[in-house]
């Protein structure tokens, strides 16, 4: 049995399925129930208003949410707005700070694997960026299409997968389940 190691470190929560920011905030709300300081800044979630906003607030300093985008991100077929690329780029000076700054325990970057995936962000800077956290920082990075290189370099990387969804019969998101 190898020695007990302790360390910082780096969780993908990816693929199609449901609960991949759920499962980011059940840990966040686990490290402050542990006295840890968790921020937790969204890359693309921004406009909606979000339970989770209300519950964080309930931990005072100890839990940090913010919202860095304007919402759901156009791709595709259209250009990607440039002001959704500004907004990218200034969330993730934000997280790079604060990552190397050591101020926090446990860093969610949360739809961050969606801007890389979408082109607005390089996973270059994100790799290079998670070598250089202090070591007991924990990150956990979440959204569909995990690039390949935040995959390698991660510790623990689960991917979910939808066997099926309450959408596909009409129902629509429910508050306090969703949203």
């Amino acid at each position: 049995m190898p020695e007990d190691v302790r360390r910082g470190l780096i969780i993908v929560n990816t693929g199609p399925g449901k609960g991949k920011t759920t499962a980011a905030m059940g840990t966040a709300f686990r490290a402050v129930g542990n006295g840890m300081k968790v921020l937790m800044l969204q890359f693309l979630k921004g406009s909606w208003h979000y339970g989770e906003l209300d519950a964080a607030k309930s931990f005072g300093d100890n839990f940090v949410m913010k919202q860095m985008g304007r919402g759901f991100v156009k791709v595709g077929g259209a250009e990607t707005d440039p002001e959704d690329i500004k907004l990218v780029e200034q969330a993730w000076d934000e997280a790079r700070t604060a990552i190397l700054s050591g101020n926090w325990d446990l860093i969610i970057l949360d739809e961050i694997n969606y801007a890389i995936s979408y082109g607005m962000l390089d996973p270059a800077k994100v790799v290079e960026t998670l070598k250089q956290k202090p070591d007991m920082v924990h990150v956990i990075l979440t959204g569909r299409n995990a690039h390949p290189s935040i995959i390698d370099i991660a510790d623990t990387v689960t991917e979910m997968k939808q066997v099926k969804h309450a959408y596909e019969k009409g129902v629509m998101a429910q508050r306090g389940i969703e949203y």
